[in-house]
């Protein structure tokens, strides 16, 4: 019985409690509380003192070698690989042809030069003749001059043709334009070679490795900020650890089909472990003062089409398209229409559309 009224007190009390002056939470005030847009501010900062772009290595030189004049290749003295100086022999060619066209060229020059040499004679003999008056008419005597003058002329002529034919001839050697290596070859002794155009296979491939050109392409928005003067610092993928520095050698001063400026590195080959077509990385150097506008790296909405940041104008949202730059730990340099201290909202989707409301 005892029992049974303690359970009766506790029961009670607990009714009394529910009935009392409390009121539950309201959680949804604090969900729209944390809901809220958050916003950042465009700011405008110098830029940083360099950008990283990619780079590629190429030969400071490179020439393809066609020949000049028809032939068969007589003799090789090279191979893919071989190191080669200015002016060394490396292809010899035959033309049958050619040899019997000097031949003819030599003939008709002795033929010519006996020709000048009698009409010579003869104008003198005439000359020495005519002091005697009466003994040789003024017509007689000018056309042995017209005729040994003409002579002379055609002698000068074969001697030139002769000449020609002999520097077609030495088309059939075939020497190196500059030290370098040959990194490909085409033709075997027996082969028959034409002279080709640009788009025809080569005998030979030429490169000169001593010196190579570090090629870097720069994106417009960087092309009047790079500071030509300031040493650039590189590092090869192929040897990571191995940081070197150099000056520009020099620039396209022009923008190529995909909107970038070219620049050239010269980088001396010394040990030979540098080969055409590796890639570096290049830290550029930038002129210093230049300010950029830096957004919240959360800011920029990527899409498949294009990428941008949402404005807040009055309340209302306001997508403006950016080009990306540089990158740091926080924020990103953008190009745009943005003006310093402008609100941009963070943490942004492409759910929210033009002229949404953002308050």
């Amino acid at each position: 019985m005892k029992y049974s009224s303690y359970l009766i007190i506790v029961v009670a009390g607990l009714f009394t409690a529910c009935a009392g002056n409390q009121k539950p939470v309201d959680l949804t005030t604090q969900t729209k509380h944390a809901n809220k847009y958050q916003f950042g501010a465009v700011l405008e900062k110098a830029l940083s003192s360099s950008a990283r772009l990619p780079g590629q290595l190429i030969p400071f030189n490179e020439v393809n070698l066609f020949p000049k004049v028809n032939g068969f290749v007589k003799q090789l003295f090279v191979d893919r690989g071989s190191i080669v100086k200015k002016g060394q022999l490396l292809v010899i060619l035959e033309a049958p042809e050619m040899e019997s066209e000097l031949q003819a060229a030599n003939s008709r020059y002795l033929q010519a030069q006996e020709n000048a040499e009698a009409s010579k004679e003869k104008y003198e003999r005439l000359k020495e003749a005519a002091k005697e008056p009466g003994s040789v008419s003024p017509l007689d005597l000018d056309n042995a001059n017209a005729k040994m003058k003409a002579d002379q002329a055609m002698t000068q002529s074969e001697r030139s043709n002769v000449q020609s034919v002999k520097t077609m001839g030495g088309y059939l050697r075939i020497y190196a334009p500059f030290d370098g290596m040959i990194i490909q070859r085409n033709v075997s002794p027996g082969a028959l070679v034409a002279p080709g155009k640009t788009t025809d296979q080569p005998m030979l491939i030429l490169q000169d490795i001593h010196k190579m050109r570090l090629t870097v392409s720069i994106p417009e928005d960087y092309v009047d900020k790079v500071d030509l003067n300031q040493p650039v610092t590189f590092t090869f993928n192929a040897m990571p650890g191995e940081q070197q520095t150099a000056k520009i050698s020099r620039s396209a001063n022009s923008l190529g089909s995909m909107q970038q400026e070219a620049i050239e590195i010269d980088v001396l080959n010394k040990n030979g472990k540098l080969k055409p077509g590796m890639y570096a990385e290049v830290r550029i150097p930038m002129l210093s003062g230049v300010k950029s506008l830096l957004v919240p790296n959360n800011a920029i909405v990527r899409s498949t089409e294009h990428e941008y940041v949402v404005k807040d104008s009055s309340g209302k949202a306001v997508l403006v398209n950016i080009k990306e730059g540089l990158v740091s730990n926080d924020a990103t340099e953008v190009f745009g229409n943005l003006k310093p201290n402008d609100k941009v909202l963070l943490h942004a989707s492409d759910e929210i559309k033009q002229g949404d409301d953002l308050q």
